[in-house]
């Protein structure tokens, strides 16, 4: 059964896509477990952003800033109010998230391939100041198509940045590209640590965050696009990018409303 705060949190995704007519709910979908999770378990604090022994959170795959946004303001670092402004005229709240507009945010992302390699370069800066503070970064099997996510996965290896989490968002998007069909297979072939999990799973998720490791770990997060809504997931080109009409919105509410997941 899924819990009421996902349920929450999909469901003011949905409202705040039809106010702006913005977003990519699927991929929002997928990751919002996910999100909660590594906010759930790593060193932050909301009332103190820049605080210097905070861990560090990076979605990669920047066009699911909205579930970004949404959990964000779960955790306090604005009102959801704020959120309602998202894609609009002057709004701090972009389609892809700024770090320099969005309380909380640590890196701009959204040109995909860029995130993993900031988290690396930032778990590195991490492990030569003797620190124990972690970073994670999420990134999307279309995205890695990217050459440079397999460069940064080859030097985080090499550096051993065991203080470094990738999470694989398996969410099986890019079967119409290239998709990656053994992505476990391919990061061990890298000398990385791998783990494969319930991407809808929080506590798999927190504990794997959580769990020490010598060197780069990679958590290949099973997850469906669209999860908890059965239109999305059946049509998930459909709705890659696109926001619902009233009646759309209704019928998405009624599935969340009545998912089993």
């Amino acid at each position: 059964m899924m819990q009421p705060v996902f349920k929450d949190i999909r469901k003011d995704i949905l409202r705040i896509s039809k106010i702006s007519g913005h977003g990519h709910i699927p991929t929002c979908f997928s990751v919002i477990e996910a999100i909660y999770a590594f906010y759930e378990a790593m060193k932050h604090d909301p009332a103190n952003p820049s605080w210097d022994e905070r861990d560090i959170f990076i979605l990669s795959k920047g066009h699911a800033a909205l579930a970004q946004y949404v959990v964000m303001s779960k955790f306090g670092y604005f009102d959801i109010k704020d959120v309602e402004t998202f894609g609009s005229f002057k709004s701090v709240f972009g389609c892809h998230a700024d770090r320099l507009k969005v309380r909380g945010v640590e890196a701009s992302t959204g040109s995909l391939g860029h995130g993993i390699g900031l988290a690396v370069g930032m778990a590195l800066a991490f492990k030569i100041q003797k620190s124990e503070r972690r970073v994670v970064v999420i990134i999307g099997d279309g995205e890695s198509n990217e050459g440079t996510v397999w460069e940064a996965i080859m030097v985080a290896v090499n550096l051993k940045l065991n203080n470094l989490k990738v999470v694989y968002d398996n969410n099986m998007s890019h079967r119409r590209g290239l998709q990656i069909c053994n992505p476990g297979d391919r990061f061990r072939s890298f000398g990385a640590e791998v783990v494969e999990v319930n991407g809808h799973d929080v506590e798999a998720l927190k504990s794997e965050y959580l769990a020490r490791h010598d060197t780069l770990k990679v958590i290949i997060a099973d997850t469906k696009k669209g999860f908890g809504c059965k239109t999305m997931i059946d049509n998930h080109y459909e709705w890659h990018r696109r926001s619902p009409c009233e009646q759309e919105y209704e019928i998405l509410l009624r599935e969340l409303d009545e998912t089993t997941v």
